[in-house]
């Protein structure tokens, strides 16, 4: 949960690096809080036409700032540029080459973005 949380301070940070478990946990329980909704969304009946909920629909609204700026970080950690977000845009292998980028070791010394965030992880979250 500090993760999450972490990546909701940072709202619209798209500078510095972020960890593979700042990313990953974000991730995670992104997909959680969507299916949660979704449930609501379908038992309250606010599904509109296109399948998407009310709530499920500002939630998403509501992350999309943080997930854009956690994942540049991310790849700013495997010292990309956030542009390498664009691939995504490519059919299928897009996406699997930005899995792959995303669960890619960061680079252990410091880079032009910054240094490594492993050396002064979160506070109260302890050495991974």
């Amino acid at each position: 949960m500090n993760w999450y949380l972490e990546v909701l301070k940072k709202y619209a940070v798209f500078s510095g690096r972020a960890r593979r478990s700042e990313y990953w946990y974000f991730a995670l329980f992104t997909v959680i809080a969507s299916v949660v909704l979704a449930i609501v969304d379908s038992v309250l009946g606010t599904k509109t036409a296109t399948g998407m909920g009310l709530l499920g629909g500002l939630y998403s609204l509501g992350v999309l700032v943080p997930s854009l700026g956690v994942s540049v970080r991310r790849l700013h950690d495997t010292n990309r540029s956030g542009w390498w977000l664009l691939i995504v845009l490519l059919p299928l292998i897009g996406a699997i080459v930005l899995i792959v980028f995303m669960a890619t070791e960061g680079q252990a010394e410091a880079n032009q973005y910054g240094p490594n965030p492993k050396i002064d992880p979160l506070p109260g979250a302890g050495a991974v």
